[in-house]
């Protein structure tokens, strides 16, 4: 995919702060000294010992050496959390049933990159080791690789150069950043959907098909991408019928038009699918039957943690789990609503009130960038996008956040919304709608170039509650499409650097991402509850 190109410098700013971002991710966690690193983490952990958390933390072995404790000083903080799911699987796959949580081609990745471009420091590292420095350089470069891919969708959906330049940028400074880094499936999953969603507005549907069935093997939520290609043909099919003459309109010739515009999508949502039906079936297999006996044999202490804590084992002998026995076997629902208690408004007692202040601002956020699109686009909304434009339109597209190709990423984000909100933990709704959808870096994108003095000249009119592309219009003298290096030619960096002369919306919103941004490296790294 033709992620960076020679002929954008746009895209290579992009690349360029994600890959600064990254680094200072890095650095601002490593538990190391100040002298050394001057890392701000050293003193977080001087401050704030590590909370005592009820975590699953499998015992290290076998003993770890020298060069162990150095990585897991360096490189510990993003071993936090559900970190250690991922990472205990990549070593010794799905050995708990509440393991079948997260799914596999994460692990699988990060297992790849240990055994094969990490093999030659086997004598340095253990395994243990080598997977925790391969996931953090993979989500590296995944989250680099997701900036560039929001970049190249948004220049596709918004039509607007400047809004997703500033879209991509506000991505590399997420508040869900810290998931990004550490050995969490987030960065995986957004570049592999934003890149499909990237390649299914140029057309690429195949390729596309291709990149969200894989992101459905890295998150459950990737089952939902499956309605971007429903959309897709039910606006084609409604398009053509509009466009028809009455000959058209018959039925023989509507089922033909159907079959043809319906048979590839079955196909495309049917792939999406299908790496969650595996891995439902792997579990069935491993948790439900009697086992082939070659199993290797489980170490003592991880036998010990078993009892202690009450996990079941795939080669335990005490009878099948429940959800073995049910009619469609599904242990993804079954791990969910047992171990975390995830249901519709489950969450929703007064000792959680702390978490949804945690999710209040990227509630708001997506709330707010519904209501916006929705009051702009009124007759669009109520007709679900799918009425021919008139004549007079066709010639005047509008760009930027409120023009009709975004409709489907504002539904997207309101589910997403909807659900996070009323059936799951209430805090992770920021690393949910961070990590899958690109609305909330548009619509903050698209809130500061209209509001900021700073911005507002820069490639953008005001024009009825709209954003319009103004390609005439030259950024400090230069082309439109001249983005360079400079903290001048960076609008965010330009916002950051004068924040004193930013509007109370933008310092709401720059303070929204740098806070969540740092406080996500002080807590999480420390294990301590976090979004």
């Amino acid at each position: 995919m033709e992620l960076v190109s020679r002929q954008d410098p746009c895209l290579r700013e992009v690349v360029w702060f994600a890959v600064c971002g990254r680094a200072l991710t890095l650095l601002l966690q490593a538990s190391w000294t100040s002298i050394l690193f001057f890392s701000f983490q050293a003193l977080f952990n001087l401050l704030i010992p590590d909370h005592a958390a009820d975590a699953f933390s499998p015992p290290r072995l076998p003993e770890p050496g020298s060069w162990d404790l150095l990585l897991e000083r360096l490189l510990g903080g993003l071993s936090r959390w559900d970190a250690e799911h991922f990472l205990f699987i990549a070593e010794r796959g799905y050995l708990y049933e509440h393991n079948c949580a997260f799914f596999p081609l994460y692990p699988l990745a990060v297992r790849a990159l240990a055994e094969g471009a990490l093999w030659p420091f086997q004598r340095l590292l253990r395994l243990r080791s080598r997977l925790l420095l391969s996931a953090v350089l993979l989500n590296s470069l995944f989250s680099i690789l997701a900036a560039a891919a929001l970049y190249k969708l948004g220049c596709v959906v918004l039509r607007c150069h400047r809004v997703a330049f500033l879209a991509a940028l506000l991505f590399s400074l997420s508040p869900a950043n810290v998931f990004m880094a550490a050995a969490y499936s987030e960065s995986m999953f957004a570049f592999l959907a934003f890149s499909a969603m990237w390649q299914l507005e140029k057309g690429q549907s195949w390729l596309s098909g291709l990149l969200f069935s894989l992101a459905s093997g890295v998150r459950a939520n990737g089952l939902i991408n499956a309605g971007f290609f429903l959309y897709s043909c039910g606006k084609c099919f409604a398009l053509q019928l509009q466009g028809g003459s009455g000959s058209v309109r018959k039925l023989p010739l509507l089922w033909k038009q159907l079959l043809s515009v319906g048979s590839p999508v079955v196909l495309m949502c049917a792939g999406i699918f299908l790496p969650f039906a595996l891995f439902q079936y792997y579990a069935y297999v491993r948790f439900c039957g009697a086992g082939t006996g070659l199993e290797p044999p489980v170490p003592k202490p991880l036998l010990q943690l078993a009892l202690d804590k009450g996990y079941r084992l795939a080669t335990s002998d005490g009878g099948n789990p429940p959800w073995c026995s049910q009619r469609f076997p599904v242990v993804y629902s079954y791990i969910q609503d047992t171990y975390w208690n995830v249901g519709f408004l489950r969450y929703f007692e007064l000792k959680q009130i702390p978490n949804f202040f945690l999710a209040l601002p990227v509630t708001l956020l997506g709330l707010w960038a519904a209501w916006t699109y929705v009051v702009a686009n009124p007759r669009h909304c109520l007709t679900l996008g799918l009425e021919r434009r008139k004549s007079g339109e066709e010639g005047k597209p509008r760009a930027g956040f409120c023009c009709p190709a975004v409709f489907v990423y504002v539904v997207h984000a309101t589910v997403l919304l909807a659900f996070g909100f009323f059936c799951m933990h209430v805090q992770v709704l920021t690393r949910f709608l961070g990590s899958s959808s690109p609305l909330l870096y548009w619509f903050s994108a698209h809130l500061l170039q209209e509001h900021e003095p700073l911005l507002r000249g820069e490639g953008t009119q005001r024009s009825e509650g709209t954003t319009t592309a103004r390609s005439e219009k030259p950024l400090g003298g230069k082309a439109p499409d001249s983005c360079g290096k400079g903290p001048s030619e960076n609008p965010l960096l330009r916002l950051l650097l004068n924040c004193r002369l930013i509007t109370p919306l933008g310092k709401a919103i720059l303070g929204f991402f740098v806070t969540y941004w740092l406080l996500g490296l002080i807590l999480h790294c420390n294990f301590l509850p976090w979004t």
